[in-house]
């Protein structure tokens, strides 16, 4: 039989999934997130997804089972027609046994003639009794980086409440952990309001297809941890995170520690490696939270060297969602042009032109293309960078405007993405403070 849709390549996920035991807090193991083993098709239907969307398809359709006589035993058939039964969908034959209810047939009334009795009729099958889709929340698997105390799962818990938060090593295994449907959503950080930008999400954004479906901004508040019993006299190395040690230089200072600085991968694995070795002359920079985990104590609170740190994340899925006009929306872009940045000042004045408000524009050189010579017979070859444009705009991809915006922008540019277009975060917010009851975040 020809399948009904075209093959997914995503061939494990009904049935070839690794198995996931959850380990160390600092590792992702992979798990299969959902069951399929309690549906089934005879004859190895169902073995890859192309198939099971087939069956679905066919078992939904007006299926017209060829019946072979009542009684074929006689000249040597199946009563039933057994293997030689064939069922016919939108026409076209097929071999695949679907094991349909036959109709019954009761015995006959008073005038002779047998009455059919109809068998009680089931709801068809559909992709999303196959695989159904979480809901909002509870039901949600979301992927972070770090481990469980960092920001990041903050993050994760502020944007889904009550959803299983997977922690995972390296930024990039949570935009695969979402491909491989191991998680539904990833939650990762894009910009600080002191650091800067996370460039690297940012390269991983155009690598992978994932789509930008929210965002959300945490307030960050730093705490300098060690082991109990241990004073600040006797630190002389503090690790973090590279954002977080940028975050808290000047603190560091005022507070008379003549300490090296290490980067390591995340906060909170700063505070659990501490923790782990039984480090008594090193401090971490890390959320309360981490110190409550890892049985640290904090040796000062709210060493971020601005109140007003804060975090910007964006939630990622595997399928965009449905942009409306009915509450402040943002749409990310990010573009290129193969004659350098001279096309910068007519994409801007597309937006321009439309009253669009842009939020963020950010360059990256071009991984593949990342030099450009332009020969000049009288001064010789110039040498310049060739960028990736990323930009954030508040419009909605379903008001007129911004697609006019973009259609005048495609005219400009030799290649054009849209990451998504999200509702904004429009929650209150106000500068991180150790008594900050507001935001309701469990550090």
């Amino acid at each position: 039989m020809q399948s009904l849709s075209p093959p997914s390549p995503i061939k494990s996920l009904v049935r070839q999934r690794p198995p996931v035991i959850r380990g160390s807090p600092g590792k992702l193991l992979l798990q299969c997130i959902y069951r399929s083993d309690s549906v089934s098709f005879p004859n190895g239907v169902g073995s890859n997804r192309a198939d099971w969307q087939s069956s679905c398809a066919i078992l939904a359709s007006k299926v017209v089972a060829q019946q072979q006589p009542a009684n074929k035993s006689s000249s040597g058939g199946d009563v039933d027609g057994g293997a030689d039964r064939v069922a016919a969908v939108n026409g076209h034959k097929t071999s695949v046994d679907l094991n349909l209810v036959p109709i019954e047939k009761t015995a006959s009334n008073s005038n002779g003639n047998s009455s059919i009795k109809p068998h009680q009729p089931q709801k068809p099958l559909t992709i999303t009794d196959l695989c159904p889709a979480p809901m909002h929340g509870s039901h949600l698997r979301v992927a972070y980086q770090g481990v469980p105390g960092a920001y990041s799962e903050a993050a994760a818990g502020k944007a889904y409440p009550n959803c299983e938060a997977i922690p995972c090593d390296q930024f990039e295994v949570a935009f695969q952990a979402v491909e491989l449907w191991i998680a539904d959503r990833a939650v990762l950080p894009v910009e600080n309001s002191l650091g800067g930008s996370i460039h690297r999400n940012y390269d991983l954004l155009l690598r992978h297809r994932l789509h930008i479906v929210g965002e959300v901004q945490l307030p960050v508040h730093h705490c300098l941890l060690a082991l109990p019993g241990v004073r600040k006299e006797y630190i002389n190395r503090v690790i973090s995170h590279p954002q977080a040690l940028a975050q808290c230089e000047l603190t560091l200072t005022k507070l008379g520690l003549q300490a090296a600085r290490e980067a390591v991968d995340d906060t909170a694995g700063a505070a659990e490696y501490i923790a782990a070795n039984n480090l008594r002359d090193t401090a971490a920079i890390a959320s309360a939270r981490a110190a409550e985990l890892y049985g640290m104590q904090v040796l000062a609170d709210g060493i971020q060297d601005d109140s007003s740190n804060v975090t910007r994340f964006v939630m990622l899925a595997r399928e965009p969602i449905i942009p409306r006009t009915d509450r402040p929306f943002k749409t990310s872009i990010v573009f290129a042009h193969d004659k350098g940045t001279s096309v910068l000042f007519k994409v801007l004045s597309a937006f321009a032109f439309r009253n669009i408000s842009l939020t963020k524009i950010e360059s990256r050189p071009h991984r593949n293309r990342p030099i450009r010579l332009v020969d000049d017979g009288n001064v010789g070859t110039a040498k310049h960078f060739e960028y990736m444009f990323y930009i954030d705009f508040e419009a909605s991809m379903a008001e007129i405007r911004a697609q006019n915006a973009l259609a005048e922008v495609q005219e400009f540019t030799s290649f054009l993405r849209v990451l998504g277009s999200y509702p904004m975060d429009m929650t209150p917010w106000c500068p991180s403070r150790g008594d900050n009851d507001d935001e309701k975040i469990p550090f």
